[in-house]
């Protein structure tokens, strides 16, 4: 497996922003970013590092500069989406969120039952 382990060295600037260095893919990048955004951007390279890990995975053969090529294609096509219609987007997660709470339900009910 390619996995690649994300991360974040933090070194004070001032009280706003701070100098972060990131690793994706295994290679370093430096970054200047507002403290209120360093949690996010923690999530988010995460989150990249897990999608160009699913396409080499999923494409064992090709370079890993390929995979992340196609994540970053994947994460555009998501974005284009979003842009051209949010309202939709916006829908979908809200329906999303109803399947899975819908599922809770059903199994709290079958855990509840179980007990009485």
């Amino acid at each position: 497996m390619f996995s690649f382990i994300f991360k974040l060295v933090i070194f004070d600037m001032d009280d706003d922003s701070k100098k972060i260095s990131v690793l994706i893919a295994g290679k370093s990048y430096p970054l200047k970013v507002k403290t209120k955004d360093e949690k996010p951007i923690r999530l988010i390279i995460k989150e990249v590092n897990e999608k160009i890990d699913e396409f080499q995975v999923n494409y064992p053969r090709r370079k890993q500069k390929d995979c992340m090529a196609m994540s970053l294609l994947s994460y555009a096509v998501d974005l284009h989406k979003i842009r051209q219609n949010p309202t939709l987007y916006v829908k979908e997660e809200y329906r999303k969120m109803s399947d899975k709470l819908s599922e809770l339900d059903v199994l709290l009910d079958d855990l509840l039952q179980e007990e009485g």
